[in-house]
């Protein structure tokens, strides 16, 4: 005997499809422009290499490039956690990353914007263990950072060259 929530569950896609919905890196998506199509500038340091890396494992790495994406990285590393001798024993890492899409053919900005957010680390134990949570924080935000940029991507992609 079916529950009420497993026919639900199994007659949700119908009702998607029946209101039109497509996936956005489907066949017929907003989005399916975007895969392999953006290229981004040659990273100058880890912080970008990371963000570039995580770009394109959203984007895809791009095969056929139609759009340049530029960006400036601005991180900085706030201690938050203190012991009652003044050691720091906790960082926020705060970063923001502003981008511009162009048109490879015409030269025109077709997109730009801001992102930003923080993540987190502590700084007890080793010199390398704390050297290791700073290096993965950076890693993280600049995931989180990709992600964001690569959402707005998406979401605009339907005002994109075809």
């Amino acid at each position: 005997m079916w529950s009420y929530s497993r026919r639900l569950v199994l007659l949700a896609p119908l009702a998607l499809i029946a209101c039109g919905f497509t996936p956005l890196y489907g066949p017929a998506g907003e989005a399916s422009g975007l895969q392999g199509a953006v290229r981004a500038a040659d990273p100058v340091d880890k912080a970008g290499f990371d963000l570039v890396r995580h770009l394109e494992a959203r984007l895809g790495r791009p095969t056929a490039p139609r759009f340049d994406l530029a960006y400036t990285i601005q991180t900085a590393a706030r201690g938050v956690g203190v012991t009652a001798d003044g050691a720091t024993t906790r960082y926020t890492l705060v970063g923001s990353v502003d981008y511009t899409l162009t048109d490879r053919s015409s030269g025109a900005v077709l997109t730009s914007g801001t992102v930003d957010s923080f993540t987190a680390y502590s700084a007890t134990g080793s010199t390398i263990a704390g050297l290791s949570a700073a290096q993965d924080a950076q890693d993280r935000l600049m995931r989180i950072l990709a992600e964001r940029i690569a959402s707005r991507l998406e979401a605009g992609a339907a005002d994109l060259p075809r």
